[in-house]
């Protein structure tokens, strides 16, 4: 399943700050319908990811009946990316 959206960048600030973007409903709900096939544990869905040039392997984290994307620093830095800009994400879900 290819999923591709603009989401915001957002900071979690825990013991050590971690940076997310949250899928948008609409994807969210595609994404929902298959997750059973793909997670393998408390609902984490396995997916492939490219961010511009960069292309890496995540899995997406529910949260509140939606997903949040993780940027890893690797990721997010190179393209200039920090808290409360737009990121355009296609995703591939593996099933």
């Amino acid at each position: 399943m290819h999923v591709e959206f603009t989401g915001r960048v957002v900071e979690w600030r825990g013991p050590s700050p971690f940076y997310f973007a949250a899928v948008p409903e609409e994807q969210a709900a595609d994404i929902r319908e298959v997750a059973a096939m793909a997670t393998y544990g408390w609902g984490a869905v396995p997916v492939e990811v490219r961010i511009g040039e960069n292309a890496f392997t995540t899995s997406l984290f529910p949260r509140d009946g939606g997903y949040l994307l993780p940027l890893k620093n690797a990721v997010r830095r190179p393209q200039g990316l920090s808290t409360g800009d737009d990121v355009t994400v296609r995703m591939t879900v593996r099933l």
